[in-house]
């Protein structure tokens, strides 16, 4: 196993352990062993934890450079623009508090380690982690409509049955209807990490 690996499955474990961890605090510390299914953990920012134990086993390919592709560029939005509106971030329970601030420190991390690898970093790596983001917001959209009627849940802040909270586009709900906001936050973001991946393009060539 290349030491590549080796930092992917680190970080993966890493990442489902304290997941796991997360849970059972929110279950049993915060809510009287209740679970709550709003921090059902598939929002943008815990897709990493899914891919970086594939990524461990996976040694080249196209799979692999979608995956790199989706953590320098989507990873990485998500690790900094969290940082514009930290509210989400705090919980009753400070360890939990720790945990989310740490938590997007790694993300970052994880992007800019990802952003370095060696890999295709043209339109075709783009457009493989844009399809992951999409697959991603569909089976998010999926949770949300089957699992809505048991308690609140919004994966991907995409659910059509919440008025969209995220800062920036909150605002846009006083002249556009929910689900038309909804659609273009999931452009924007497909835009904010096109960026990021420009970033990294031009980086390589530029050495």
């Amino acid at each position: 196993m290349s030491r590549e690996q080796r930092v992917f499955l680190i970080t993966g474990t890493v990442l489902l352990v304290s997941e796991i961890w997360k849970q059972y605090c929110l279950t049993f510390v915060l809510n009287g062993g209740t679970y709550q299914w709003w921090y059902f953990p598939f929002q943008l920012c815990s897709v990493p934890m899914y891919l970086c134990l594939p990524l461990a086993f996976i040694k080249g390919g196209k799979i692999r450079d979608s995956l790199l592709a989706f953590l320098s560029d989507y990873t990485l939005l998500s690790g900094v623009i969290v940082f514009l509106d930290t509210t989400g971030m705090h919980y009753g329970y400070m360890p939990l508090t720790i945990h989310s601030f740490l938590w997007h420190f790694l993300l970052i991390a994880l992007g800019m380690y990802a952003g370095t690898r060696k890999r295709d970093r043209g339109m075709r790596s783009f457009i493989g982690a844009t399809a992951v983001y999409l697959v991603c917001c569909i089976l998010a959209e999926a949770f949300n409509l089957s699992f809505d009627r048991f308690d609140i849940i919004n994966m991907f802040y995409i659910n059509p049955h919440y008025y969209m909270g995220q800062i920036g586009f909150r605002e846009l709900l006083r002249f556009l209807p929910n689900r038309a906001v909804i659609g273009l936050y999931i452009l924007a973001t497909v835009f904010g990490a096109s960026l990021f991946h420009l970033f990294w393009f031009r980086s390589v060539h530029q050495r």
